[in-house]
């Protein structure tokens, strides 16, 4: 529960898509932990309420908390000093910043993430921008007159496109359900997603989206991911589509956007998440009449710190069992995340 949520509220919980997966290391082995580069309060309770042990970083450090997201030198210069770490846990579900790391020591360290246990407020916020984008609240918040041509279009039985099945998607495709959509998911794999009409692979991902009312990108961002999105994707998109992004910037290239906008290729884009990011003063998706844009805050800091005090909870118990059970979010080192 967000510690700023009043009482008895139910406040949000993870979406846990891989409980019981194999590893791909074998299990680390127990021992202190080091909650980096800074210590919180709340990890440190959480690390201490499954039983383990915080301390400082040293020779008998097993496992590492890394609570920094922008700071992948820090995580391999504490690797590099404590060589026995068997564990790190990362703070975002997106681990791309840590990509050369988990490739350079996934053979013998368990990398875990915080995918799934931010799915909720992420999916809230990319429903909010799914409404905004159909409801043209892009053009309202603008306005400084009334306006009188009617415009905005009803999510109801609308197709939908989600990029990626993570707890993102799988919490989106709950939240939508209402609206009675028909839901496409585009994945790595064809096994079928709960909640979704039909599943494709990613190869089918342009034989899918000229039917696409609105398309949500909810995918991990990586080497084969990246711009997704292109000039051609675009092009085959109905004129009314919405884009709404709420992964990385990089899965859509930014200038192919903006031209998508300007030329009328797709009606609006909803994005909290840019490339580059942070987004410049100045830049054209600023002033684009078809975009709404949100400085990357689907989960702000009230919401994700007990989310991911307790994902640290639970691996940490996971940890220190040493048989390998009970990890959450583990990231696959050949796949990347």
């Amino acid at each position: 529960m967000s510690p700023t949520a009043p009482s008895g509220t139910r406040g949000h919980r993870a979406v846990v898509t891989d409980a019981g997966a194999p590893l791909p290391v074998d299990p680390p082995t127990a021992g202190p932990v080091a909650i980096l580069p800074r210590s919180a309060d709340l990890h440190v309770e959480a690390v201490r309420s499954a039983g383990g042990t915080v301390g400082e970083l040293g020779d008998d450090t097993r496992g590492i908390v890394w609570l920094d997201a922008r700071d992948p030198d820090g995580l391999a210069a504490a690797l590099s000093r404590a060589p026995g770490v068997g564990w790190v846990q990362l703070p975002f579900a997106g681990v791309d910043a840590f990509a050369h790391l988990i490739a350079e020591h996934g053979d013998r360290v368990l990398f875990t993430s915080a995918k799934g246990a931010y799915a909720e407020p992420v999916a809230e916020h990319a429903l909010a921008l799914t409404l905004g984008t159909l409801r043209v609240l892009q053009q309202r918040a603008r306005a400084t007159s009334w306006a009188t041509e009617p415009e905005g279009v009803s999510l109801y039985g609308r197709n939908v496109v989600v990029v990626g099945a993570g707890g993102i998607a799988l919490e989106y495709i709950r939240l939508v359900a209402p609206f009675e959509v028909s839901v496409t998911v585009v994945r790595r794999s064809s096994d079928p997603v709960p909640g979704a009409d039909r599943t494709v692979t990613t190869d089918a991902l342009d034989d899918v989206l000229p039917d696409a009312d609105v398309v949500v990108v909810a995918a991990a961002m990586t080497a084969g991911t990246s711009k997704l999105f292109g000039a051609e994707q675009f092009r085959i998109m109905k004129s009314s589509a919405r884009l709404v992004n709420i992964a990385r910037g990089g899965l859509v290239d930014t200038d192919a956007l903006v031209t998508a906008l300007r030329e009328g290729q797709i009606a609006a884009a909803g994005l909290d998440v840019t490339d580059p990011e942070p987004l410049p003063d100045g830049h054209p998706l600023w002033s684009e009449p078809g975009a709404i844009i949100t400085p990357h805050q689907a989960d702000t800091p009230d919401m994700v710190a007990p989310l991911l005090a307790e994902r640290v909870r639970t691996n940490t118990g996971a940890f220190l069992s040493g048989t390998g059970d009970g990890f959450v979010g583990v990231v696959d080192p050949a796949a990347g995340y």
